[in-house]
């Protein structure tokens, strides 16, 4: 099996990519990284450099194909989910971390243990809306913590304003976008915002002065027995 870290969690945000490899490791799961890892070619997908993505997934497939997959980023997760059987014709067999972990709860490979934290949780696009994976996070925050809904939430889950390049592109708006998105906070009590996405964590984090924003993996990792 292949953790695919994604650029966010590899580049910027290792305490994401440190944190699932601590968790892999804890569950006796056999995998392993690739150290040459590169794009999977979402970001040019969605700004519309369609043919320099294409260029980019055929590379980043000659890696991975016909291995298991698992990814911190739902940008991957959608992008080989979706895009590159669209685009290459190829099937991958690929999960979310979220929905990796939630299974392994599930069947007892990974014991958590109640941590007495009030969390909410914030729904990343492409894993949710796009991909409607609402339940994985959940069902493992659930066990190890107070979970408390923004109003918000699932499918009606306010954006946190990064994707599609509009971070690179109107950075003020984006801010504006996070803002709201914290704001969502002060409707209930909860001082932990947890999410599964790398990118939406470093937008929401620029926003954020009083909230501790943390992935999934990272609160997994605190609640381990």
């Amino acid at each position: 099996m292949i953790y695919f870290r994604g650029c966010v969690a590899r580049e910027k945000l290792n305490k994401i990519s440190e944190a699932t490899e601590e968790i892999l490791n804890h569950a006796n799961i056999d995998f392993k990284l690739i150290e040459t890892e590169t794009c999977c070619g979402s970001f040019l997908l969605r700004t519309g450099f369609v043919d320099d993505a294409k260029e980019v997934m055929e590379n980043t497939l000659n890696e991975i194909e016909g291995e298991k997959i698992i990814t911190s980023c739902a940008g991957c997760y959608k992008t080989f989910k979706e895009d590159y059987p669209e685009i290459l014709g190829v099937k991958l067999d690929v999960m979310h971390t979220s929905q990796f972990f939630s299974e392994l709860v599930d069947n007892g490979k990974l014991e958590v243990e109640y941590l007495d934290k009030t969390v909410t949780y914030h729904d990343p696009c492409h894993l949710g809306r796009h991909l409607e994976e609402y339940d994985a996070p959940r069902n493992i925050l659930k066990k190890i913590a107070n979970l408390v809904e923004m109003k918000r939430n699932k499918e009606n889950s306010r954006c946190c304003g990064a994707g599609a390049g509009v971070r690179s592109a109107h950075p003020e708006i984006t801010e504006n976008i996070a803002k709201m998105r914290i704001n969502d906070l002060e409707e209930i009590d909860a001082k932990i915002l947890v999410t599964s996405c790398p990118f939406c964590i470093l937008n929401l984090e620029s926003a954020s002065k009083n909230v501790k924003i943390l992935d999934l993996s990272q609160i997994i990792l605190n609640g381990l027995k």
